[in-house]
């Protein structure tokens, strides 16, 4: 009789084991709780039972005694990283757990087109709603050092790209990248340059090369126009580049250039200064880098613009002359 019921017993028991283990496999493992896909956030801080009420809230039906016993036996709970998440239509709670573990956070992107200059770059980060916002025009100067430049203007310093950061990321972290990425192809560019090149240091470089940026959008024509202004700059002629005095115009400037603006005194009017500006104008991309630390060989000292996104080149003056005649007046 005694052996009957403890055989009994421990059948009861197997059975309950068999029925908890399919319990389990299925509300954790098996069963989709994820209807459609479906935002979520978990902020620094967040408990794991807060966590389980915010998913039932935005209808997760995640049983909160089995969620939370599998994550505290398999040691889940504690490892959740804070963030923005995606949960795909389909996942069951296993899946929830891996991507809150794994910190697989939902990426947004901003684009830095080449050419643009850093007021562009700041007035696009601080339209993004999903960047923190820590900065203001007038903590530049603190941005600079807090991000390791030397430098106080900003201009030309970060390298065009599309970055990728998560929700809350701040500006200021993302600016970082851009330099750093910017510093790290400079110097990259800088070590292959050609010899005999007029240039001091890989900021003039810089400089150079964001002229270059602005000059052309033809990827063909720029190491021309480098090898340009390469033997202009050696022979000590003005550089006589129209963007550098468009942007020393600054909010002057209507879409047309003068002949008093060309007269202008600015600090970046090419056409009487000598030498480079004293900072970029722009925000060049590797190409423009490239071909100013790559000019083509020649001797031509002019070019002008066809009016077709070319430029005719030339040697001489008097053949300028006939080019600007044919393409521009």
């Amino acid at each position: 009789m005694i052996r009957s019921i403890i055989a009994f017993t421990l059948l009861m028991v197997l059975g309950l084991l068999l029925i908890w283990g399919g319990m389990h496999n299925h509300l954790i493992l098996k069963k989709p709780v994820v209807l459609t896909d479906t935002t979520f956030e978990i902020n620094k801080g967040d408990s794991f039972d807060f966590i389980t009420r915010q998913l039932n809230a935005q209808q997760i039906n995640v049983n909160p005694f089995w969620f939370k016993l599998f994550a505290y036996r398999n040691n889940l709970a504690r490892m959740i990283k804070a963030g923005e998440y995606v949960l795909p239509k389909g996942s069951t709670c296993a899946d929830i757990l891996k991507q809150f573990n794994e910190g697989k956070t939902r990426q947004y992107s901003i684009t830095f087109p080449e050419g643009w200059s850093f007021k562009q770059i700041f007035q696009a980060i601080k339209n993004n709603p999903n960047l923190e916002h820590t900065l203001s025009e007038q903590n530049l100067t603190e941005l600079m050092s807090s991000i390791g430049s030397d430098k106080n203007h900003p201009e030309g310093l970060f390298f065009p790209d599309t970055y990728f950061f998560e929700k809350h990321t701040s500006d200021a972290e993302l600016l970082k990248r851009a330099h750093d990425k910017m510093q790290a192809v400079l110097n990259e560019e800088w070590q292959k340059r050609a010899q005999e090149l007029p240039l001091e240091n890989p900021y003039q470089a810089l400089i150079l090369a964001s002229i270059i940026e602005k000059e052309t959008a033809a990827v063909e024509e720029r190491k021309q126009i480098a090898g340009v202004f390469t033997r202009r700059l050696k022979k000590g002629m003005l550089l006589q580049t129209d963007p550098t005095v468009i942007y020393g115009m600054g909010d002057d400037y209507h879409g047309d250039i003068r002949h008093k603006d060309l007269r202008e005194p600015t600090p970046y009017n090419t056409y009487i200064i000598e030498g480079l500006p004293p900072t970029p104008i722009a925000m060049p991309g590797k190409q423009a880098i490239n071909a100013a630390l790559h000019p083509d060989d020649g001797d031509t000292l002019f070019f002008v613009s066809r009016g077709n996104g070319r430029h005719a080149f030339s040697a001489s003056l008097a053949e300028h002359e006939k080019f600007v005649d044919q393409y521009q007046r």
